[in-house]
């Protein structure tokens, strides 16, 4: 959902060739998007149908310019998990200056899914500019000198 909300936005400021990618700390491999997402999703207009999970993983870390976790103990167990990645990790409430987590809805009433997609879209739109540059000086460093 997030991945979906982040590439339109993306898109709608002009940079189509930026690849936006989830995976998810704890996550199982294969499984689809919960329903509230999907329906939610194309409300707005996109689809997320083909959505499958996939765990992070050294090659995404490797290849990743930035990860932004929806929670801070996924953000704090990945910076752990990948010390020399540190400076790429953080929880998408910091793009805006703001603490702690976004909820997790899973299970949850489609009032409690429809809360959080609006806050990531909230936080998305009002961190974008923070994203771009956050993402394109980990590129520039990575190309520079081959690390990360």
């Amino acid at each position: 959902m997030a991945e979906a909300l982040l590439r339109a936005k993306l898109h709608a400021a002009g940079l189509t060739d930026w690849t936006v990618t989830s995976a998810g700390t704890w996550a199982a491999e294969g499984n689809a998007a919960s329903d509230f997402s999907a329906l939610l999703i194309a409300e707005q207009g996109l689809d997320i149908e083909a959505h499958r999970s996939q765990p992070v993983t050294d090659r995404l870390m490797q290849k990743a310019d930035l990860l932004l976790c929806m929670e801070t103990d996924h953000a704090r167990s990945l910076q752990r998990a990948y010390p020399s990645h540190q400076d790429k990790i953080y929880t998408l409430r910091q793009m805006v200056e703001k603490r702690g987590s976004v909820r997790d809805p899973y299970g949850g009433s489609r009032r409690q899914y429809e809360r959080m997609v609006a806050e990531v879209d909230e936080l998305l739109e009002r961190g974008l500019l923070r994203i771009r540059a956050l993402a394109l000086e980990n590129f520039e460093k990575r190309g520079k000198d081959g690390s990360n």
